[in-house]
């Protein structure tokens, strides 16, 4: 099973289509009532926009049937939508480096971490990563995590997460969404729980979306971390401690898509 999609609301839906295909690096996978994007991975798309109020629809998984059971829509503790569908590839697009391939992990602001990590755990038989004061992290496979839980006191999409091919591809779209006039508001940085590089920026949309690559991949034996495993020096908030993080601009971006 993998993380394969999510399904946004926004007011301009060619506006925004334009922005992940132009700047941010996808590609048209259809236009009708809603309008797909995809990354390089032969998945057939990745962001689906539709138009209304911003919003968060659905965050959807594929697998084979062995893999999901019957096709579904699971209802979490605070409205979360969860929709599990059939594995349906298409062919791969080439490869570039600067360009996303699929996504890596969705984040959520939650006003209960623990009841979303529960059910996540028990009801969706996703596995626990790590735990830190801020965040759950659960996994679905390999990947260190597909889902993350934020202690955030509302209940909202935190941010959207593409995989890039390598640490260089990272750097490679940030520089380009500077080029575009949009600097990041976090990173360069790699990450604590899964070790992954990233950059953060706020969209024309109002939504926070990362670029990150490197991230970890575990295996049954892998410990589980909690709070006392992840703590920083006063002052830092990643590995590096390179890049300052602009609280202010993320904390607004991510109150800006609560569940439809």
């Amino acid at each position: 099973m993998k993380l394969q999609s999510v399904e946004l609301r926004v007011p301009d839906v060619e506006g925004t289509a334009r922005f992940f295909e132009q700047v941010w690096g996808l590609s048209r996978a259809g236009n009708g009532a809603a309008v797909r994007l995809r990354g390089t991975a032969g998945l057939p798309y990745i962001i689906e926009l539709e138009r209304g109020a911003p919003a968060l629809r659905s965050i959807s998984f594929c697998g084979t049937r062995a893999e999901i059971g019957a096709e579904r829509e699971v209802t979490g503790p605070e409205g979360e939508r969860y929709r599990f569908v059939l594995e349906a590839p298409v062919a791969p697009l080439a490869a570039q480096r600067d360009r996303p391939i699929q996504l890596s992990h969705v984040v959520l602001n939650s006003k209960d971490a623990d009841a979303a990590e529960r059910f996540a755990i028990e009801e969706l038989g996703f596995r626990l990563s790590d735990r830190t004061r801020h965040m759950s992290f659960v996994r679905c496979n390999r990947v260190h995590h597909c889902i993350a839980y934020a202690r955030g006191g509302f209940a909202s999409l935190n941010h959207i997460a593409f995989e890039m091919a390598d640490i260089d591809g990272v750097m490679r779209g940030i520089g380009r969404m500077r080029d575009a006039g949009f600097p990041p508001v976090w990173g360069p940085g790699r990450h604590g729980p899964g070790n992954n590089v990233f950059g953060y920026f706020v969209g024309p949309h109002g939504g926070v979306v990362e670029y990150t690559a490197e991230v970890e991949e575990v295996g049954d034996d892998y410990k589980v971390g909690g709070p006392e495993d992840w703590k920083w020096p006063p002052g830092r908030t990643d590995q590096w401690g390179v890049s300052n993080r602009d609280n202010e601009r993320i904390g607004k971006a991510e109150q800006a898509f609560r569940w439809a």
